[in-house]
């Protein structure tokens, strides 16, 4: 081989990066042992960024455009003063491209649910998963810290580190936000922006910039659901003690009338007439109440009451159906005292 063949293959003109597909961060120029020409062109595109690396340090980052490289920000050409070594130069270079754009649809959930501590609910346990998108910020940081001297380093070798992350801090955000667990799954938005505000600087740690997280579905375990269904449904009768029971009734009535039903026989066909008769009273009940308006209501509802012929076990019952839903949180102290009270005068 001749001299001028082997420096014609020592040599780069111009360095640059097409990328030719999606998900890759760090790209690193192959040099394969060649030397960068004196005056040689980089070209940095739109959405890139580049990092010069001189004997294992950074010596220099471009941005977007065309730089000519002189001896100024390269390495002198030391093949010339390197007979002896068989023209290998002591000196390695090397230039990393870097992808600025966004990296859109990356996906977050929770494996397993996760607790938190609620206001409203004490301990509360979870699940939720939506996506969330970044880009690079510091090419430096990043190199430093993350891809190394990798030849490329894509969005699926961060993947776990990243979803790690958002699992680690969704309790911190949730509390930090000052939002009860029940506006956060009413209002996702406020759920995401509250956890891109903890998350922010946890990327910014790596060399990148969390652009914004989506959260797209917040699930809770069915025995909690079912409190905050019966949470919403006193809410909706408010401390009216004829609307509380006529609500406990026409909630326990399907319940009893279908095990009555897998009952079978004389014993359930009696069930399930008595869970009619005594949806038919409340109707009837109600029926009345509305056709003789407010104050007629209250003079037969005491006779009305007489005659269904309550028994001091279905008050005690009650009692302690209410006493549970006040150990559940869904009921408070003063509003269980007034319905108590209610109930007690009608063993009188």
């Amino acid at each position: 081989m001749g001299l001028m063949d082997f420096i014609k293959k020592q040599f780069i003109d111009v360095i640059q990066w097409t990328e030719d597909s999606d998900g890759t961060l760090a790209w690193r120029f192959p040099m394969s042992g060649m030397e960068i020409q004196n005056g040689a062109t980089l070209v940095v595109r739109e959405s890139q960024m580049a990092i010069f690396v001189n004997e294992g340090k950074v010596a220099d980052v471009f941005g977007p455009g065309t730089h000519k490289l002189t001896t100024q920000t390269l390495p002198v050409l030391t093949y010339l003063k390197n007979w002896d070594k068989l023209f290998e130069s002591p000196f390695k270079s090397d230039v990393y491209f870097f992808s600025t754009r966004q990296q859109v649809d990356q996906k977050w959930g929770t494996p397993q649910p996760i607790t938190i501590r609620d206001a409203d609910f004490g301990a509360v346990r979870l699940r939720a998963f939506g996506n969330y998108s970044f880009r690079m910020a510091d090419p430096k940081l990043f190199h430093t810290e993350i891809s190394g001297t990798r030849e490329t380093y894509g969005t699926a070798d961060l993947d776990g580190q990243l979803r790690g992350l958002v699992l680690q801090n969704i309790s911190n955000a949730i509390a930090s936000s000052g939002i009860a667990f029940l506006d956060l799954a009413a209002n996702q938005l406020s759920f995401a922006q509250a956890l891109t505000t903890q998350l922010r600087p946890e990327f910014a740690k790596l060399g990148l910039t969390l652009e914004g997280m989506t959260v797209q579905n917040v699930s809770l375990p069915e025995e909690l659901q079912k409190i905050m269904d019966q949470k919403i449904g006193m809410g909706m009768v408010g401390n009216d003690m004829g609307k509380f029971m006529q609500y406990q009734t026409a909630q326990s009535i399907p319940k009893f009338a279908e095990s009555a039903g897998q009952g079978g026989g004389v014993v359930g066909d009696a069930m399930g007439l008595g869970a009619g008769v005594a949806l038919g009273q409340v109707m009837a009940q109600n029926l009345q109440a509305g056709l003789m308006g407010a104050a007629a209501s209250s003079a037969v509802a005491a006779p009305a009451v007489a005659s269904a012929g309550v028994k001091p076990e279905d008050i005690m019952a009650t009692l302690e159906k209410l006493g549970d839903l006040k150990t559940k949180g869904i009921l408070t102290q003063e509003e269980f005292d007034a319905k108590k009270a209610e109930l007690l005068k009608k063993l009188v």
